[in-house]
């Protein structure tokens, strides 16, 4: 893997959305990357997250999202990986993949914030990647200063050197569960191929719980 720059957008992805990929977009172009990789997540080991559809089509309805796009790719080293999967752990994965020299962006989204204190070795994740933060288009842009007590003046520069606005898509993944388990309409929330595959294969017919995109 030559690129130099790689952006890394982990989630359920349960089922991927337009949202998704718009907002990966914007980050991309943000960032400048070479490469954006999709990485559907197994079990956060943060909170009780248990799919609705299978990996394997979570997966392959991500793959038929980001088809026709150069930069995107979508990768199953967290599904294939024995619980728990740490976000370090797959930060380090790829830049073994660089072979150290390419730099490595980890996409969360502003309400992650809170939360990321509780993250596995979360200071090194901090120096080992860039955590790029993103805020939707028409919200307060995030700010980490009540955190640099915890990890000091140099990585809260980092992370808010790091900080890139979207556009306000106002989708997600619950929304989408909850349409299609009562046969209401998805087509503008969706790629057209995913709805086929959700079509094809029965997926979230049952009607779904909370538990967060």
């Amino acid at each position: 893997m030559s690129v130099k720059r790689i952006v890394l957008f982990g989630g359920s992805f349960d089922p991927v959305h337009l949202g998704h990929t718009t907002v990966a977009s914007a980050a991309a172009q943000y960032i400048r990357a070479e490469k954006t990789i999709f990485i559907p997540a197994k079990r956060s080991p943060l909170k009780s997250f248990s799919p609705h559809a299978s990996d394997i089509d979570r997966l392959e309805m991500l793959k038929l999202a980001i088809a026709g796009n150069e930069i995107f790719e979508a990768s199953d080293c967290e599904i294939k990986r024995q619980s728990p999967s740490y976000t370090l752990d797959t930060v380090r994965k790829f830049q073994a993949a660089c072979g150290g020299g390419g730099s490595i962006y980890w996409l969360i989204g502003a309400d992650s914030i809170e939360e990321l204190v509780h993250w596995h070795d979360i200071v090194e994740l901090i120096d080992e990647c860039n955590l790029a933060v993103m805020y939707r288009a028409g919200f307060d842009k995030p700010d980490f200063t009540g955190y640099q007590k915890l990890w000091g003046r140099e990585r809260i520069e980092k992370l808010q050197r790091n900080i890139v606005q979207t556009p306000l898509i106002n989708i997600s993944s619950t929304q989408v569960r909850k349409r299609l388990a009562a046969g209401q309409e998805v087509a503008q929330m969706l790629h057209p191929t995913v709805v086929s595959y959700i079509r094809k294969h029965g997926l979230y017919k049952a009607t779904p719980t909370e538990n967060g995109d």
